[in-house]
């Protein structure tokens, strides 16, 4: 497996490269790398502190890495941090903003043994943290040669992974390489315990760590105060064609709410086509000077949706029906009830059946069940309750940051 390994990265070196204009997302993939090992060179050779490394697979990953890194600034503000990431989208969304606590932030090269080996050598990290998942076997074995200590935080595992499949033998080194593994739940727990891996600790989800931070000092946006204004507003964020498939019907069928809507993917041929389906008056926010009496919103830029969620009187996160269900825990940090799609693959979810089962959101399947629970939601007392239940499932989550660093620290 080990060999099959090494052939499949190499293979996919050379099959990106050859495709690399194929796709603007494939092409900053490559050429976001061309440069990676000189710009380790350069900060080595100006830094004099220890380093600890952070590898994130995109920015949902990035943002559950946020509070574990302020806390372990705060814990070693002489630190210095580096964090690398696997795709273009996290990279460069982060790269846009300004974090102090960072002091490098490249691509990750792909996982051959001559890049690992000259990755760790140049960047000689103190410490090395995982977030979740994206664990290349070659960087963290030769960590591992190294001595370097290892930890793997946000832990979700589940039985289809490889890991816990009879030939996954070359994997469950991967992770029995680790010094410590913090997980989300004790279904994780008992998974790595049947393979043997001892070194973990339930942790939690660092995520709530870091919407709570969020909601505590949200952006604000007088131009989007003006167009809700008095009005209860559903913000829709992260929503994909499927979801407006049963969102469009309803936002044409309502009355008394305001809809504030995020697409996944920003494009204007896509708001144009949900906008021409909608009967009420719509306007995009980067024409919203032109906001005449209009009742939904299209936000056609990127950075807002997390400080958007302060608006909501309900909010509904996409991505169920497709690829997978988007960040629920910024709008429950909110305070308020939250709706998705049906979820495909549950497991990969966790969040999602821990929200309903306190009692703060709820999934549907088609337009029928969507009218029903809005309908359920226009109850003060059912509102109200669904709103506590999201105040207390994000306040009896919160702290595992700190969890997480303390036992880094203990173990220096």
């Amino acid at each position: 497996m080990n060999l099959i390994y090494n052939f499949s990265m190499r293979l996919f070196s050379v099959i990106i490269n050859l495709f690399k204009n194929s796709n603007p997302k494939i092409k900053l993939f490559v050429e976001g790398r061309k440069d990676v090992f000189q710009e380790i060179i350069n900060f080595s050779n100006n830094n004099t502190k220890q380093v600890a490394w952070f590898h994130v697979a995109s920015l949902g990953e990035y943002e559950q890495a946020k509070p574990v890194i302020s806390q372990l600034k705060k814990e070693m503000p002489e630190i210095s941090i580096v964090v690398s990431f696997f795709s273009p989208s996290g990279y460069e969304n982060a790269k846009k903003k300004l974090n102090n606590n960072l002091d490098l932030i490249v691509y990750l090269p792909i996982d051959t043994r001559k890049n690992a080996k000259k990755f760790i050598e140049t960047l000689n990290p103190a410490m090395a943290f995982f977030v979740k998942y994206d664990l290349w076997a070659n960087y963290i074995l030769e960590a591992k040669k190294r001595k370097v200590p290892l930890y793997l935080f946000s832990a979700s595992m589940r039985e289809d992974q490889v890991y816990f499949q009879p030939f996954g033998g070359f994997f469950r080194r991967v992770l029995k390489s680790f010094t410590h593994i913090f997980t989300q739940n004790e279904k994780s727990i008992d998974l790595l315990l049947q393979i043997g891996v001892k070194n973990c600790s339930l942790t939690g989800d660092t995520r709530f760590d870091r919407v709570s931070k969020i909601s505590e000092s949200p952006r604000d946006f007088p131009e989007i105060n003006q167009f809700v204004g008095d009005s209860k507003t559903i913000v829709i964020g992260s929503a994909w064609e499927e979801d407006m498939n049963i969102l469009i019907p309803f936002i044409n069928e309502s009355n008394g709410y305001k809809f504030i809507i995020a697409p996944h993917e920003i494009s204007d041929v896509i708001v144009d086509r949900w906008a021409e389906k909608i009967k009420k008056k719509t306007v995009k926010h980067s024409e919203i000077e032109k906001n005449f009496g209009a009742d939904v919103l299209f936000i056609d830029n990127i950075g807002m949706l997390s400080s958007l969620y302060r608006f909501a009187y309900i909010a509904y996160v996409g991505g169920a029906f497709g690829k997978g269900l988007h960040n629920i825990l910024e709008p429950l940090a909110f305070g308020i009830p939250v709706v998705f799609g049906k979820v495909r693959k549950p497991k990969k979810f966790p969040e999602a059946k821990i929200s309903m089962d306190y009692g703060a959101s709820c999934s549907v399947s088609n337009i029928e069940e969507l009218l029903i629970i809005m309908k359920e939601l226009e109850n003060p007392e059912l509102y109200n309750q669904a709103c506590n239940s999201a105040n207390k499932l994000v306040k009896e989550n919160l702290g595992s940051s700190k969890k997480i660093i303390d036992q880094v620290m203990a173990s220096k």
